[in-house]
């Protein structure tokens, strides 16, 4: 890595907001909430965390990207769009420990809200003056990748990407992984993610976060479930397969 890591991280810690009232119940009840607001997380320059549905990942980088200022469905600090919500009021409980000097800019991307965040980018795109094209006119991953290679993932920065795998074959995915590797080698840029992409997951130097019933642990790419999983299925998928018949 280059010198650029020397620049401030936008996001330091992550921690329960100590005028914070957290009532009983979800989304507190999921041990990785609660793991979270009990010790807090440290973020490396590179986190990615995952594990099974309901673990709460999507519940965690959804709420670190809103209390730093991001907006739920997608997008920037500047991109307040909402069609419906369903945000926890997690973000509301935390607080950021920010990078003296870091930059302030961010983007968030998640799979379930693209489409959304697609309509809002198309419907300002006369106004803001961005150039950007029709995102609707591409398919899911193309959309993915025409935004990537936009201005927005460009400098330093704190970017939240949930399940970007969604829409993005073998290659696709890889040439992400490669995209990442490049942003974080300068500057102060910063990335979060959310998947259940083992390609994904094997981004070099990430802190690894695997969130099961217990909570959350750092492991190795190696050792992750989801690894164990999909190697074994593509040596043997018949073993796998058997049990659905």
């Amino acid at each position: 890595m280059t010198g650029g890591w020397l620049t401030p991280a936008p996001v330091r810690r992550v921690q329960a907001h100590p005028d914070a009232v957290i009532p009983r119940g979800w989304p507190a009840s999921l041990p990785s909430v609660r793991q979270l607001l009990d010790e807090g997380l440290d973020l490396s320059r590179a986190t990615v965390l995952v594990g099974e549905n309901g673990t709460g990942k999507s519940t965690l980088v959804e709420a670190i990207a809103m209390a730093f200022g991001l907006n739920g469905e997608g997008g920037s600090t500047g991109a307040m769009h909402t069609t419906w919500t369903s945000e926890s009021p997690l973000h509301e409980w935390l607080q950021l420990v920010r990078g003296a000097g870091a930059s302030r800019w961010g983007y968030f991307v998640r799979a379930d809200t693209m489409h959304d965040l697609f309509t809002f980018l198309d419907s300002t795109r006369t106004e803001s003056h961005t150039g950007d094209p029709e995102f609707h006119r591409f398919s899911h991953g193309e959309a993915f990748r025409t935004l990537f290679d936009t201005g927005r993932f460009n400098g330093d920065g704190f970017y939240v990407l949930d399940e970007p795998e969604a829409g993005l074959s073998f290659a696709a995915q890889l040439r992400l992984v490669a995209e990442l590797m490049n942003m974080l080698t300068g500057g102060g840029v910063q990335v979060l993610i959310a998947t259940h992409s083992p390609i994904i997951a094997s981004l070099p130097g990430a802190t690894v976060l695997e969130l099961d019933a217990d909570g959350y642990q750092p492991r190795s790419w190696a050792d992750l479930d989801l690894v164990m999983h999909y190697r074994s299925f593509c040596d043997a998928p018949q073993r796998y397969l058997r049990h659905l018949e």
